[in-house]
């Protein structure tokens, strides 16, 4: 880890705790939203040789598997929901924790150093600033996780359900992955 990260989360502290459980209730999310197209999948499945077999539709069934995707679904959106609340808890507080050691540092400065940063840039640092690192730290806690994880479990679901055509992922990933970073490469100038 770069060391100007480092530095920044050691103001993390005492938020620790809601940072890692946010992580963890995103990826239950992201589990859970995979699951519910399997789910559906075998719904359909069951559906299919049920009406062959017996020329009529089991309603039980149905509503047997109904109930599974309606609490799969309440499940991932209280994990979102979740995952939202310690993701604003932990950023929080990491800000708050970050102004605090900002204004400690600047009560450490000297008077020259202080006639070298203006009042006005100070307030900023302390305040517009550090409001960006907090959303910049509420974004990254969740998109960071949710996106490769999501990546991760749909691959896994793919190989589980779709047999051979899922290896067009194992061809298709990697290609769009280094077109992304090619154009990441020559738009960062």
């Amino acid at each position: 880890v770069c060391p100007l990260i480092r530095t920044i989360l050691k103001s993390l502290r005492q938020y620790k705790k809601p940072a890692i459980l946010s992580l963890f209730f995103v990826i239950g999310e992201v589990v859970l939203e995979v699951l519910i197209p399997s789910i559906t999948s075998s719904l359909v499945d069951t559906v299919q040789e049920n009406s062959v077999a017996n020329n009529a539709i089991d309603m039980s069934v149905i509503l047997k598997y109904g109930v599974i995707i309606a609490l799969c679904a309440v499940a991932s959106l209280l994990c979102g929901t979740l995952a939202g609340n310690f993701s604003a808890r932990a950023s929080a507080g990491f800000a708050g924790n970050l102004r605090s050691d900002i204004f400690e540092k600047v009560q450490k400065f000297s008077f020259s150093n202080i006639d070298k940063f203006s009042t006005s840039s100070l307030v900023t640092r302390m305040t517009t600033d550090i409001t960006s690192v907090q959303n910049a730290f509420m974004m990254a806690i969740r998109i960071a996780v949710r996106a490769p994880s999501m990546l991760i479990f749909a691959i896994v679901m793919a190989f589980i359900t779709g047999g051979p055509l899922a290896m067009t992922f194992v061809v298709v990933v990697p290609i769009m992955a280094a077109g992304l970073l090619l154009i990441g490469k020559f738009a960062l100038p």
